[in-house]
């Protein structure tokens, strides 16, 4: 098996922890099944917030859907000028034996138009 990592993103319609918690169980839920991982093949994650979300930190929600023993750090993310507000980013590295082409990028809703490259 490969060590590969896969990102994602989601933006929140507002700052609050329920919210937050549903986009991103939601996120990350989608970055399993498209990339056919189960908690196994998580190595660890690291997600980042854009500086106007302060409602709740997004690895509590990873807690939420039982991935107790994988590492998790979250970080804010740059302040910059014109950025896309309320955003949660994944970088999840993983163990897997699909190929850098083969792993399937997850960017829900509007967070689609941060990568139109890589984008599912």
């Amino acid at each position: 098996m490969a060590v590969r990592a896969v990102r994602g993103a989601v933006q929140l319609e507002r700052d609050e922890a329920g919210h937050m918690g549903e986009q991103v169980r939601a996120l990350l839920t989608a970055i399993l099944e498209r990339n056919g991982l189960t908690d196994e093949n998580l190595i660890s994650i690291w997600f980042t917030a854009t500086p106007d979300l302060h409602s709740d930190f997004p690895a509590a929600a990873a807690r939420g859907i039982g991935l107790a023993d994988v590492p998790l750090i979250c970080a804010q993310e740059l302040d910059i000028e014109g950025a896309m507000p309320r955003v949660v980013r994944v970088l999840a590295h993983i163990e897997t034996d699909r190929t850098r082409s083969e792993i399937a990028h997850v960017y829900l809703g509007a967070a689609a138009a941060l990568r139109k490259d890589i984008a599912q």
